[in-house]
């Protein structure tokens, strides 16, 4: 009679923390394949590498979980990182003032983004692939097709810097991290971005306002973006014009490969967080195996596919 409840209970925990194992054995598999894997100095490496890329995929934690998707996350990386470093290089503008106001023309574009999707009924795919076109040209232009360099020893500090022995991106990831649990897990505003993601008619049916919602993600998603332009920037030493390409993939399926679903209405950024870590972890091991970054490519899309067909049969079995 207890063999069932049991099987049961351990049936659910291998579910709710499969996400964990997968990373657990994906550490334990790396460290028997390369000795360089297990440092201190390496896991540092992943942490920071790491940072980079969870920062924006908390914000897409957000627009994924009313049912979007944001495309335009790496041109606004780009976009923002070089605005910032061109003010304080070309311009003379102080650091802190210019990664403000960087991080404003991130909160800008996601309000595009959003504005297109609510008041110009375009889709989300749609929409926000228009605005990774506009922003990777304005990027372009702004830097003509060069390195922006030079900036002082502030603004490099927030991708160098450290704060006791935690790197500045890892503690600013930290911050984020908690600051996106306490929005979706304790605030009004949260319970309505779930509500939104399960079903939005009964959402508005419910009179919660989901034009406002829907907007206010995709500035979230654009202000986490700009931050992370400004934080890859620092880290290069330099504003490089075809920073972030290829992101938008690992944003998307951090948080997919954490448990959020792709229709919306599922998912946590504790998740988001362990499947940045995988993808991190998968990138670093396979530099470490010196494995090729043509194979790395299509490795990561292989991951993405399969972290859609068990949302595609997670979805299914819950209905």
């Amino acid at each position: 009679m207890q063999t069932r409840p049991r099987t049961v209970e351990l049936r659910e925990l291998l579910r709710r923390y499969s996400v964990v194992l997968i990373l657990l054995a994906l550490c334990v598999a790396l460290t028997l394949l390369s000795k360089s894997f297990l440092t201190a100095s390496n896991l540092l490496n992943v942490a920071l590498q790491t940072s980079i890329v969870a920062i924006v995929a908390i914000g897409m934690t957000f627009t994924i979980l009313t049912g979007g998707i944001d495309l335009s996350v790496g041109s606004v990386v780009a976009l923002c990182g070089a605005l910032a470093a061109g003010w304080v290089v070309r311009d003379g503008m102080n650091t802190y003032l210019a990664i403000g106001l960087a991080l404003l023309i991130g909160c800008a574009l996601g309000t595009i983004s959003g504005l297109l999707i609510v008041k110009g009924n375009i889709p989300p795919f749609v929409a926000t692939l228009s605005v990774m076109a506009i922003g990777r040209g304005l990027t372009l232009v702004y830097t003509q097709g060069k390195p922006i360099a030079g900036m002082d020893e502030d603004f490099v500090f927030w991708g160098t810097g450290k704060v006791g022995p935690i790197p500045v991106p890892v503690l600013i990831l930290v911050l984020a991290l908690a600051a996106a649990y306490v929005v979706l897990t304790r605030t009004r505003f949260g319970l309505y971005v779930y509500a939104i993601g399960g079903n939005e008619e009964t959402a508005r049916l419910a009179g919660i306002k989901t034009e406002r919602i829907k907007i206010a993600v995709y500035v979230i998603s654009g202000f986490t973006a700009a931050l992370t332009g400004v934080l890859l920037t620092a880290r290069l030493w330099s504003a490089q014009p075809t920073a972030g390409v290829g992101l938008e993939l690992d944003a998307i399926a951090a948080p997919v490969l954490g448990g959020t679903s792709l229709f919306g209405g599922v998912g946590s950024v504790g998740g988001t967080l362990v499947g940045a870590f995988i993808m991190g972890v998968l990138s670093n091991g396979l530099n470490l195996l010196e494995i090729s970054a043509y194979y790395q490519r299509v490795i990561k899309g292989v991951v993405f596919i399969l972290a859609v067909m068990l949302d595609l049969y997670t979805k299914r079995r819950r209905r």
